[in-house]
């Protein structure tokens, strides 16, 4: 097949691509590099199924040639990073989205909606399977990104319903794994950073809140499942195994080696309190679960993380990355 992926230079979007020409597709990258990187996808341009075409999908742009599959996954995703875009933020799940629907069905192409766990805001119902609502706070600092894809969700059905569009949902919890930003804001890569660099790691309330980290593969091979499937969703993707803040700082550290104490700073603003997906959906459709513990996963995050020597400072009494025993 002939792919496109929007925001294939992120992080999740470079994993999909490598995963993509590996298996034989041949992948359109487009991105505007607001939030990847072009060194994520550096490796793949000497491959001859690869195409990186610098755009932004909610303005004007051409893909010529056959498509046969249209993933969405532009946008700012992480707090710091829609929180100061966001009026792009909003426009990548509005405009950004219609523009790659039209692709699609021009095309007669598959179109699959990278949403997220974030459609749920701060949930009242616990754990989240895909027919709860969710609560959002409609005008609060998270709903640029909350609303945008709550948006694009309600876009991409209108288009099925409307022009008969071949689509597929996908509900993305915590993801994690190499190429995620040292200064993305997001609690992984925050703690890993502040550990390597012998900083105090900074928790936000008392640690208690909880998350869901998949890690990165994993989230791969159910987007992948998703593309190969004629099923539409919503579908939750994400590791059940709920973690505490707390327990996961704590995890860091150990993996590390390092000895970094632990700052409390103030819960942000509608930060979700309880975060864990139910997965039935997408292991009884799609025959998909996630395979890669936390403690394993982070450890190979910690590695890469590790050897970018222009990402994080090293001084000279940081402790040596190690296993635990």
């Amino acid at each position: 097949m002939r792919v496109v992926v929007s925001g294939g230079s992120g992080f999740l979007g470079s994993h999909l691509c490598e995963a993509l020409l590996r298996r034989g597709d041949r992948v359109c990258c487009l991105d505007n590099f607001s939030s990847g990187r072009a060194s994520n996808v550096a490796h793949l341009l000497r491959l001859p199924g690869f195409v990186c075409t610098p755009c932004d999908v909610t303005a004007r742009f051409r893909v010529t040639g056959d498509v046969d599959t249209v993933v969405h996954l532009a946008s700012p995703a992480s707090p710091r990073d829609y929180q100061r875009h966001p009026l792009q933020t909003m426009a990548a799940g509005s405009r950004g989205t219609e523009n790659l629907l039209e692709l699609a069905v021009r095309n007669g192409a598959r179109f699959v909606l990278a949403s997220t766990s974030e459609v749920y805001g701060d949930p009242r119902a616990h754990p989240q399977d895909e027919d709860y609502w969710g609560h959002v706070n409609p005008i609060g600092p998270r709903s640029v990104y909350d609303e945008a894809k709550r948006y694009a969700e309600a876009l991409t059905m209108a288009y099925r319903r409307s022009r008969g569009a071949d689509v597929g949902i996908a509900r993305i919890f915590n993801t994690y794994g190499p190429r995620m930003r040292a200064d993305d804001g997001r609690v992984v890569s925050t703690f890993i950073r502040q550990a390597l660099a012998g900083e105090a790691l900074t928790v936000h309330g008392d640690g208690s809140q909880t998350r869901s980290f998949c890690y990165v593969d994993d989230l791969v091979r159910g987007l992948t499942t998703m593309i190969d499937s004629p099923r539409t969703g919503p579908y939750n993707l994400g590791n059940p195994a709920e973690r505490t803040v707390r327990e996961l700082a704590e995890l860091v550290l150990l993996i590390t080696g390092s000895h970094s104490p632990l700052r409390p700073l103030p819960l942000p603003v509608d930060d979700p309190v309880r975060r864990r997906p139910v997965i039935t959906r997408a292991h009884e459709g799609l025959g998909w679960h996630p395979r890669v513990p936390l403690e394993e996963g982070l450890r190979r995050t910690v590695d890469w993380f590790a050897a970018q020597p222009d990402t994080l400072p090293r001084p000279p009494d940081r402790p040596t990355v190690g296993r635990p025993s």
